[in-house]
């Protein structure tokens, strides 16, 4: 029997269904005459059709007791990496060896729909202690935690009409984080020129990150600073002589940036995967980790509750990353999660929210944020369903304000405010 052939017994119209009875097409095809059989010989009364309907289920129940055959094999699949990244090539092999000898079996390894098809390598006949190898790739399509496998060994009686499985090799778990991509999101003492003050209970991050100005290098500053394209207009190759730049920053007013992620179901698109959901789940990650490579304490909450607190430092990019595949939307409403911050005593936070959708209930929370004296931002998820009214309300607090549609690159929305960012 050819591959082709041993591959479409198991495979064909309804394959899933006839795998999960134990019958190939071929028994499936042949159960049903018997039912039809069965059928006619009572209509007609013929003892003739009755002898041959009992065969069939005899020979049906045989080929189900020869196909009950031990088998003896052994499996191995190469070991899969705990967390890959969007768009990450996975290679994969599994390797199959036959203690005895076998025959006529497919192995299938078995993926979510996100990660690719099912894998199926058919196995036409192995010698006791041969090997088959196989090796496969995958790419995962969204975020989120996810089975791979098991790889499951199937094979046929020698009538071919039912089928036996086996499952050779448990399920592994790896974790899909979210894509990220470079944002530009700082908060600075300019938002706070007018009146001249700072925020109650802030303190200032000496470590500016908006530019001020260029000023001549002095003994002490950090070599990369210097700006080498203003420093080479300033030079002389022929006497050696000229200035070393360096980029001064303003300072900014907190070290502190908290992320709130608006998980509420009803807001976002609709759809067995939500674009805005997925638009708002990387512009958090991106968001976080720029935060955390900046030496910045990052927290991030959700609808239903918190997700991470105050996260300092690259070692908890995973962490931070780990939480955000897992994150799915729920029925829990926004203002849940800023009445979480509100009632925070600490007030030197930065806060942004990632939300599709403000409405009058958010607007007012957001108000009370800000009067309390805390910074934000609101980052609007521009879906097809989306409300102007949204980006009004968010505008009208006067905070800054963004807004993100699908696919567009967060570098430079994040760098397009709408609203304005000082204090009324």
């Amino acid at each position: 029997m050819s591959a082709t052939e041993m591959k479409g017994r198991f495979t064909g119209p309804g394959g899933a269904w006839l795998s999960r009875v134990g019958l190939t097409v071929s028994g499936a095809a042949l159960i049903s005459a018997a039912f039809v059989g069965y059928a006619l010989a009572r209509l007609v009364g013929s003892r003739t059709m009755f002898l041959l309907v009992y065969g069939v289920v005899i020979l049906v129940a045989a080929a189900r007791v020869l196909g009950r055959r031990r088998l003896g094999v052994e499996a191995r699949r190469s070991e899969l990496p705990l967390r890959v990244r969007e768009g990450q090539l996975v290679d994969v092999e599994v390797e199959l060896t036959a203690v005895r000898r076998i025959s006529t079996v497919i192995l299938e390894e078995e993926l979510h729909s996100l990660l690719g098809t099912n894998v199926r390598v058919p196995v036409p006949v192995l010698g006791p202690g041969q090997k088959v190898t196989h090796a496969y790739t995958f790419v995962p399509k969204l975020r989120g935690v996810y089975k791979v496998g098991p790889l499951v060994a199937t094979w046929s009686d020698p009538f071919g009409l039912t089928t036996q499985r086996l499952t050779v090799i448990e399920p592994a778990e790896i974790i899909v984080h979210p894509s990220t991509e470079l944002v530009h999101d700082r908060v600075t003492t300019r938002e706070w020129e007018d009146p001249p003050i700072r925020p109650p209970v802030s303190k200032p991050w000496p470590t500016g990150f908006e530019f001020y100005g260029m000023r001549d290098y002095v003994s002490g500053d950090d070599p990369r600073r210097i700006v080498w394209k203003a420093t080479a207009r300033t030079l002389d190759l022929e006497s050696g002589t000229g200035r070393y730049l360096v980029r001064e920053s303003e300072q900014g007013i907190t070290d502190r940036v908290g992320l709130i992620l608006d998980t509420d179901r009803r807001r976002h698109s609709k759809g067995e995967v939500s674009e805005t959901f997925e638009a708002a789940v990387q512009a958090v990650a991106s968001l976080a980790t720029r935060h955390l490579a900046d030496g910045f304490a990052v927290t991030i909450e959700s609808n239903r509750g918190r997700l991470v607190e105050a996260l300092r430092g690259q070692r908890n990019r995973i962490r931070l990353l780990d939480e955000l595949a897992r994150i799915q939307p729920e029925d829990a409403r926004l203002g849940s999660a800023i009445d979480r911050v509100i009632t925070d005593p600490r007030r030197d936070t930065h806060i942004v929210i990632v939300t599709p959708h403000i409405d009058e209930e958010a607007a007012k929370r957001i108000r009370l944020l800000l009067d309390r004296g805390s910074s934000a931002m609101v980052a609007i998820v521009v879906g097809e369903d989306f409300d102007e009214q949204a980006s009004h309300r968010a505008a009208t607090l006067g905070c800054n304000l963004v807004e993100i549609r699908p696919g567009d690159p967060l570098e430079a929305v994040f760098q397009r405010l709408i609203g304005a960012g000082g204090r009324r």
